[in-house]
């Protein structure tokens, strides 16, 4: 019984863990989503980190994820295909994520260099 107990709780501990992708974060804080939306001129070309909930999972390739703050502000993190894979069962969970700011034909996104999905 003690040893099944043991194995539970090993478990447990192994699915709250943080999973790393792509590069180490070099940022200490992130900035908040609703503040690169609401001026993002002041960013666009500059390494930026966020932190979220993640709402939605690309479910082909895992290339991207989409990020919302506690306003409710949304902002996708792209990635090279192949590159990082952002887990398709994410969705609800918690992220920090880095890269550079960019502007593009459909809105605002960061081209992902790495990212920290918490085990929450």
């Amino acid at each position: 019984m003690k040893l099944l107990f043991a194995a539970v709780a090993a478990a447990g501990l192994l699915c709250a863990a943080d999973v790393n992708l792509g590069q180490p974060l070099t940022l200490k804080q992130p900035v908040a989503i609703s503040t690169l939306l609401a001026k993002p001129a002041a960013y666009v070309g500059k390494t930026v980190q966020v932190k979220g909930k993640i709402t939605a999972v690309c479910q082909d390739m895992g290339c991207w994820m989409e990020l919302a703050d506690d306003k409710d502000a949304k902002i996708r993190i792209k990635v090279e295909d192949g590159v990082i894979v952002f887990p398709k069962s994410s969705a609800g969970k918690t992220a920090i994520a880095e890269g550079r700011f960019s502007k593009q034909d459909s809105g605002y996104q960061i081209d992902g260099t790495g990212a920290i999905i918490q085990g929450n």
